[in-house]
C-alpha cells in the first residue's frame, strides 16, 4: 500500500496488531471522509455498517461508518 503518512501509520498499526496475534480490528470514519475510507479499503478494511447519530461534532449529531479488517494470517 503506497501513499503518505496516513498509509504508513495504518500499515504499521496493522503489522503491530498481527504481530500481537490480534485477528480483527475495527475503526470508525465520518462518511464524507472519502480519502480515509479509500485508504482503509486499500488496507483490507470492509464496511460493516453505519452507526447513526453516534456523536456530536460542532454541536451536530454525526453518523460514523464502521469498518472492520480481519487478518488473513492470524488465526489460520
Amino acid at each position: 500500500m503506497a501513499g503518505g503518512v496516513g498509509a504508513l501509520l495504518l500499515t504499521t498499526f496493522i503489522a503491530a496488531t498481527e504481530a500481537g496475534g490480534i485477528w480483527t480490528i475495527q475503526g470508525g470514519v465520518l462518511p464524507e471522509n472519502t480519502p480515509s475510507l479509500r485508504l482503509h479499503a486499500k488496507a483490507g478494511f470492509r464496511t460493516v455498517g453505519t452507526r447513526q447519530h453516534l456523536g456530536q461534532l460542532h454541536g451536530q449529531w454525526r453518523d460514523v461508518v464502521l469498518l472492520e479488517r480481519r487478518s488473513p494470517t492470524v488465526g489460520t
